[in-house]
């Protein structure tokens, strides 16, 4: 952007102790951002010892009031809101999951309209689309957003969407950046996804690609503080460009790719939920059946943006940085399979 020495002033960041919030506290942190002031949020904050020189770091909850007194205390001219419930447990609480992330998000910009925030950057996620046999490939930011009701953390982010979208036309006086990321990847990436790599094999799904497109964490990092530097609006999908199946995902690891009829996994996920043996149940199927294909065009050519690893390249490093198997070099290797 032609404006990326412009300085970014007085920054709150909720989620800031998450995988990316502390990624993006560091940078901010270290100067990257030109930053005058930065305030880490979060639940729960590092120890003494582990608080980087320069950041203030305020305790938290996004369903509180205490956002819009923090937002005041330190003029705060940007939010960054990251904080999300990713990973609820083998019990989760659906009223609390639509507390914090929905709940928690309106919350969050009511304080920010009290305080006189002109600026909040939104992470929602790819999964605002949700998972659907219909959905167009690439998807692009104008279709629409159908987060299936039974995933928790989809359906919510569609919510939110809806609510942002309320929001942008009764408040244009706060300025929205919605971010809608891929599969987030990094060298120390640890999640429900990053699971799947983990076995000594890659189960999949019969007759089924699911496609994955991966976002490099550093360009979610890095397309935050271009967004924070410019003061920028707009909803922009997150991904590198490119495509990995998980059979080229198995094929990369050196891994035997296992294909199962769906329905058997179905049967299996059931059986093993109803006895609590596992968080997920049968409608788990479709995370890897219909995978959202986002399209990363308006990321490049409206906000100025080009992804710095592709997603192989981002699977790659991963690989290497985990020690999760041989990575072939050929590229005829990987369109062989």
């Amino acid at each position: 952007m032609s404006d990326a020495a412009r300085p970014i002033r007085n920054v709150l960041i909720t989620g800031a102790e998450g995988y990316v919030g502390r990624m993006l506290v560091r940078a901010l942190a270290g100067g990257e951002g030109r930053c005058h002031r930065v305030v880490a949020t979060d639940l729960r904050l590092p120890l003494p010892g582990r608080r980087l020189p320069g950041v203030i770091y305020e305790p938290l909850d996004v369903r509180s009031r205490d956002a819009a007194v923090l937002m005041q205390r330190y003029q705060i001219d940007s939010v960054v809101h990251l904080a999300a419930v990713v990973s609820p447990g083998r019990k989760p609480d659906r009223q609390l999951l639509f507390d914090v992330e929905v709940g928690g998000t309106e919350n969050l910009l009511a304080c920010s309209l009290d305080a006189g925030v002109g600026h909040i950057v939104v992470a929602s996620s790819g999964a605002a689309y949700g998972y659907h046999a219909d959905n167009p490939v690439p998807l692009d930011e104008d279709d629409a957003l159908r987060g299936n009701e039974t995933f928790a953390y989809s359906h919510h982010k569609r919510l939110v969407e809806e609510m942002l979208a309320r929001y942008r036309q009764d408040h244009p006086e706060l300025r929205q950046l919605v971010l809608r990321p891929g599969t987030i990847l990094g060298r120390s990436t640890r999640n429900q996804i990053t699971a799947l790599f983990e076995k000594r094999f890659v189960l999949g799904l019969s007759g089924v690609d699911s496609p994955f497109v991966i976002i490099w964490d550093e360009d979610v990092v890095g397309v935050i503080l271009e967004g924070l530097r410019g003061g920028c609006e707009g909803i922009f999908n997150l991904a590198g460009d490119g495509v990995l199946t998980l059979r080229q995902m198995a094929a990369l690891m050196g891994k035997p790719y296992l294909e199962l009829p769906s329905t058997l996994v179905e049967g299996a996920l059931g059986a093993l939920h109803a006895l609590g043996l596992s968080v997920y149940g049968p409608e788990q199927v479709d995370f890897l059946r219909y995978r959202p294909v986002l399209s990363n065009r308006r990321l490049q050519t409206e906000f100025g943006y080009q992804p710095r690893k592709t997603t192989r390249q981002v699977f790659e490093m991963y690989l290497r940085a985990r020690g999760l198997g041989p990575v072939p070099t050929s590229r005829a290797t990987l369109d062989a399979t």
